[in-house]
């Protein structure tokens, strides 16, 4: 993923016997690029949402649609929606373009209040996303 950059404490250096790390900071994967299985670009994680109570992280928040930064839409992704591409340093989004353009969203400074149950059915079916949220 972003280890190169981010890793300053050299912790995710890969070898034959690590191919990919099995823990990562989140800070790793914020500015991650998303694309889809066509090979689109989807964007850019903006932030890694963790459920403290359970540890875990629930949400990447996918940042999509920006033109040098106007009109950005960000979209919470359930976790378990995406899967980690350490060969492209990326993650990997199965969604269309258009299913994401037509997605719950929100912008920067309108967040949802993502630990509110109806909320999360919602974005989890949108996505998909099987695993329930507590």
């Amino acid at each position: 993923m972003n280890n190169e950059t981010s890793d300053t404490l050299g912790m995710f250096k890969e070898s034959q016997d690590n191919p990919g790390a099995r823990l990562i900071g989140t800070g790793t994967l914020v500015g991650n690029d998303v694309y889809n299985l066509k090979e689109e670009s989807l964007g850019t994680i903006k932030e890694i949402m963790v459920d403290v109570a359970h540890g875990k992280i629930s949400y990447a928040v996918l940042s999509f649609g920006s033109f040098l930064g106007m009109g950005e839409k960000l979209f919470a992704v359930p976790w378990n929606a995406l899967t980690l591409d350490n060969a492209n340093n990326r993650l990997v989004l199965n969604v269309d373009k258009a299913r994401l353009s037509d997605a719950p969203g929100f912008d920067k400074k309108h967040w949802p209040d993502m630990a509110d149950k109806t909320w999360a059915k919602q974005i989890d079916s949108y996505y998909a996303a099987d695993e329930p949220r507590v």
